[in-house]
């Protein structure tokens, strides 16, 4: 369903991204990990058309990013770290506007709005302006927003950031429930979200692939996965400790 190949993003001489390569099949939750700078932002910025990359391609769903990217962009649900929002909105407008955006039919975008509502458990603030909700109130409205149109493929850029232990455990459901049929990318700085939640892991430091393997065979190999992220980041410019979040908002 994705394919990256060599894949490589330069800004002046800094290479963001240097031949990165994966693939994710259909299905499957790929965790895509690295230390803050390690460039895991920029190759979800190449997937969802923001920007383009210097060489090197990414497909999906067998549709080039650059050159197919309207029809891509239909095809992903995307919600980045932090979460684009109108916060003087009703939540239920939001997502009416989402829908709208989206070229969902108009007999068609009320019941669409009651699936996503029900799924995103949004009916106790339906009404609520999105400027007074919590942060993880505000997360479940970006992945209704992220779902609106049925996606084939989510990509989801650190969901979980900042939120307390019930709201991770909540959004973590919610991309459970779509983990078997549709294919997602996890960026993340948890751990624990990657067991949790992960099929196959693709680690990158500076730019450059480091690892990529189903998660159980990458922690059989260095004994877990805490001890396989450290010993190949070694030598990142910033080092995350396993298991913690780090707000990752730049450039990761």
């Amino acid at each position: 369903m994705i394919e990256v190949a060599g894949l490589t993003k330069l800004y002046g001489e800094f290479a963001a991204l240097d031949d990165v390569s994966f693939s994710v099949p259909q299905g499957e939750i790929l965790a895509f990990l690295g230390p803050n700078g390690a460039g895991k932002s920029t190759t979800m910025k190449i997937l969802t058309g923001y920007i383009s990359p210097t060489s090197g391609t990414a497909t999906i769903g067998g549709l080039d990013v650059t050159s197919h990217s309207i029809e891509v962009r239909r095809r992903i649900g995307y919600l980045p770290e932090t979460t684009p929002l109108y916060y003087d909105m009703q939540v239920n407008e939001f997502l009416a506007f989402t829908a709208r955006l989206r070229k969902i039919p108009r007999d068609l975008r009320e019941g669409r709005m009651g699936w996503v509502a029900e799924i995103c458990d949004l009916e106790p603030f339906w009404k609520k302006p999105i400027g007074v909700l919590s942060r993880g109130q505000k997360q479940r409205v970006g992945f209704a927003a992220a779902i609106m149109h049925d996606p084939e493929v989510l990509i989801l850029d650190e969901p979980t950031a900042g939120l307390d232990p019930n709201q991770i455990i909540d959004i973590r459901a919610l991309i459970r429930s779509f983990a078997q049929r549709k294919t997602i990318i996890l960026s993340t700085h948890i751990l624990q979200e990657v067991k949790a939640l992960a099929t196959k892991v693709v680690i990158i430091n500076e730019g450059r692939t480091v690892a990529d393997s189903d998660v159980p065979e990458l922690s059989t190999r260095f004994g877990d996965l805490e001890k396989a992220f450290r010993e190949l980041t070694v030598g990142a410019s910033v080092p995350v400790p396993a298991g913690v979040e780090d707000g990752d908002s730049s450039d990761g």
